[in-house]
């Protein structure tokens, strides 16, 4: 989830450039801040935040239930 966050950031960043605009607050949206905050959600998503579960998948032990 956070790696389509940053995703999105990135894009946005990616926009902002393209156009040449701050959306009226160049301290705040500027290119730079956008950067930062999708390596920030992309060093979470490497951390392990935000993956959901935490299992490997396997619930059970041993044989599968219902296969002989």
């Amino acid at each position: 989830m956070l790696a389509i966050v940053a995703a999105v950031v990135f894009g946005f960043a990616l926009l902002l450039d393209l156009l040449n605009s701050d959306l009226g607050a160049p301290d705040l949206f500027n290119w730079n801040t956008l950067v930062l905050i999708g390596l920030f959600c992309l060093a979470l998503y490497f951390a392990g935040v935000g993956r959901g579960s935490t299992g490997g998948g396997r619930w059970y032990r041993g044989r599968r239930p219902g296969r002989g």
